[in-house]
């Protein structure tokens, strides 16, 4: 294959990488997906090695105008690998979504048991601070506003631990592979 006809295909390979990419380009992944030898630098976002492959690519074209052919053997290859590893990373994209809301869930159910935990202790020491005001009010009106938001917070302290039931049964059933 002639230097100008493998410029063409890398070209259009290029091309159609981004036109691929461009839906998931800037959505952030949480791990290096390359191997350092194949992308220099690892980035977070498959945008990020796409901007690698270009950069490689106009390094070829650099090289093929000032006639380096070692540089463009090189370059050509390493491009090719590239777009095939970026071209398979982006059919498992489907897989990958399908797999990570399941992590997400988990850690969204420990971020809410942390958080309904914090609003039980709260509500309790509320309902502390009402209790130790009630015997210090000397009108009858003020002690039956007090017991009102006693009772009103003992109801949503009621309805947080319920919450927190479901939430650590949630929790067991994740953890049991249920």
């Amino acid at each position: 294959m002639s230097t100008h006809r493998l410029i063409q295909v890398l070209e259009q390979q290029i091309a159609q990488l981004a036109g691929e990419v461009s839906p998931h380009g800037d959505a952030p992944i949480p791990q290096a997906r390359f191997d350092s030898a194949l992308f220099s630098h690892q980035g977070t976002r498959l945008r990020d090695y796409l901007a690698q492959i270009q950069h490689n690519f106009a390094q070829l074209q650099t090289a093929v105008s000032e006639s380096r052919t070692p540089q463009v053997a090189f370059l050509a290859e390493k491009l090719v690998a590239q777009i095939a590893a970026l071209q398979r990373e982006l059919a498992t994209q489907a897989l990958r979504r399908k797999n990570q809301p399941k992590a997400a869930k988990e850690e969204d159910l420990y971020h809410k048991l942390a958080e309904h935990q914090d609003y039980e202790r709260r509500l309790i020491a509320m309902i502390q601070d009402r209790e130790s005001l009630l015997g210090a009010q000397t009108t009858l009106a003020a002690q039956r506003k007090l017991q009102q938001e006693v009772a009103a917070l003992e109801g949503r302290l009621m309805r947080c631990r319920q919450a927190l039931t479901r939430i650590e049964r949630g929790i067991e059933r994740k953890e049991n592979g249920f």
